[in-house]
């Protein structure tokens, strides 16, 4: 299974990574917490999949 960081999503799509996010919060593109804690960010992932149906919804 393939994940790209919200940089790669970003530069695929030729956005910014702030766009990506807001796709995210906004429950447009679908992306997994890994790791992190109350007071340590973890990274973002998005999955192959969901970035592909993403792109066929847009």
């Amino acid at each position: 299974m393939k994940f790209y960081t919200k940089k790669e999503v970003a530069d695929i799509l030729r956005v910014s990574r702030k766009t990506v996010e807001n796709y995210i919060n906004a429950g447009k593109l679908k992306a997994r917490k890994i790791g992190g804690s109350e007071k340590k960010a973890g990274k973002v992932l998005i999955n192959k999949k969901d970035l592909q149906d993403f792109i066929d919804k847009s």
